[in-house]
């Protein structure tokens, strides 16, 4: 089932005498239960697509579908409340309150919506992503990927229709990285969890169902997994991030 549809968006950036096309009638679709890398090197407008798939940005031309429902029409309050109920976002620098417990950190979200179940809630997410023993801590006593998977938490917490994850491996060591990458599969598998990830490298992009390839502002190519090997999937993405001319 068709769960996102970017149709023919653009985006522009500056003045009338300097303008910057960041998105150029760029058109796909995403279905339900989805995990989609975008790749892209610096400038592609990779990024861009995201924030304005989160509503961070708004688009210039263009429209946006998150089940049927036209995000680039929201305002106000139906603004936030879409943000607050359909989205979880998952950034490169976690963006946790340092003042808060990873279990804190992550109940806010439910607490906001005034749920019910909020410690277990709680409880499942943190056993899913392996962070039990550190719902305790705060920011500081945790590890980089301990910090990331706390974020991660918090943005699957509230059972978004959609997690968008902006550079999530960026600041994590190889092991960190590796160990986030196979919940998020975890989560796109055992729980139907619809993905659409950010990123520059290979070796994450290997980890989603299918990989789209930003150039310019428009879509280069896409690749799909299917059957293939993370290694023969990650092959097929070396391939066309030659013909694309590199990564980040």
């Amino acid at each position: 089932m068709e769960l996102l549809r970017i149709q023919q968006i653009e985006k522009y950036y500056g003045s009338k005498s300097s303008l910057t096309k960041a998105l150029d009638d760029l058109s796909f679709t995403v279905e339900e239960g989805e995990f989609v890398a975008i790749m892209g090197a610096s400038g592609s407008g990779k990024t861009t697509l995201l924030n304005c798939i989160s509503t961070i940005d708004r688009v210039t031309a263009g429209h946006i579908f998150l089940e049927n429902t036209d995000i680039t029409l929201l305002r106000g309050k139906a603004l936030n409340r879409f943000r607050r109920e359909k989205l979880g976002f998952i950034f490169q620098d976690f963006n946790l309150l340092d003042t808060l417990t990873a279990y804190e950190n992550i109940s806010l979200a439910l607490s906001i919506q005034n749920a019910k179940n909020i410690d277990e809630s709680v409880n499942t997410v943190a056993k899913q992503l392996g962070i039990t023993d550190v719902l305790h801590k705060y920011p500081y006593q945790m590890s980089g990927g301990q910090k990331q998977r706390v974020a991660s938490a918090r943005a699957i917490v509230t059972s978004p229709r959609i997690i968008l994850a902006d550079e999530p491996t960026g600041a994590l060591d190889s092991k960190s990285a590796r160990l986030l990458l196979e919940r998020f599969r975890y989560l796109n598998i055992e729980h139907n969890a619809t993905i659409m990830m950010v990123t520059h490298d290979s070796f994450t992009a290997s980890y989603a169902g299918r990989v789209l390839f930003i150039k310019d502002g428009r879509l280069f190519n896409q690749i799909t997994r299917g059957t293939d090997t993370r290694k023969q999937f990650f092959d097929k993405i070396i391939d066309v991030v030659t013909l694309l001319g590199g990564g980040e």
